[in-house]
């Protein structure tokens, strides 16, 4: 499937292209799939099985399904959670054996109660929440992406994406988005 970027949040298009390489690379078509508060993977991806849990419904913090997943995506949940460690640790027990975490995460955004925000991570944050739930340090790849001109845009309300205005060029010490792939 290909991806535009139209109607999508500024933010978020290089850190889209990234997740989905990555996902791509796992072979989605083989994978048993849950997306924790979200839902659009299941539109992008077929996958061979695909379940999504919303969050507060579901509290990734407080339990775990009694089934096990191939990978488990959670984006842009964790800075809303009381407890991030009990949900790493929940999580690394749904995998089965060797599959992956995905998580993304904002850095450089505004505050945005649903129903609180509480965290923050850098690329080197979340390897070391990661490797502190379980997963192998080593092996937790990371990756962010922001620039001033998108920081300032996004004070206000959340800025889509215009190629023809704003620029998708990285600036490492203005990350907006953070992400992680973990495998257990």
């Amino acid at each position: 499937m290909v991806f535009s970027a139209v109607n999508e949040d500024w933010c978020r298009v290089v850190m889209n292209r990234e997740t989905r390489r990555i996902v791509k690379s796992l072979h989605p078509e083989g994978l048993n799939v849950l997306e924790i508060s979200g839902n659009s993977w299941g539109n992008w991806e077929s996958f061979k099985t695909y379940k999504s849990l919303k969050y507060p419904d579901f509290d990734i913090c407080e339990s775990c399904l009694d089934e096990t997943f191939d990978l488990i995506i959670a984006e842009q949940i964790f800075e809303h959670l009381l407890w991030p460690y009990r949900a790493g640790r929940n999580i690394y027990k749904m995998l089965n054996s060797n599959g992956y975490f995905l998580i993304t995460t904002p850095f450089l955004i505004r505050i945005h109660d649903y129903p609180t925000d509480c965290s923050r991570w850098t690329e080197t944050g979340i390897k070391y929440l990661l490797a502190e739930c379980g997963f192998n340090l080593e092996s937790i790849q990371t990756g962010a992406w922001g620039n001033r001109a998108c920081v300032v845009a996004n004070f206000a309300r959340w800025e889509l994406y215009n190629p023809s205005i704003h620029s998708l060029a990285n600036e490492p010490d203005f990350p907006l988005v953070v992400w992680a792939v973990a495998q257990k």
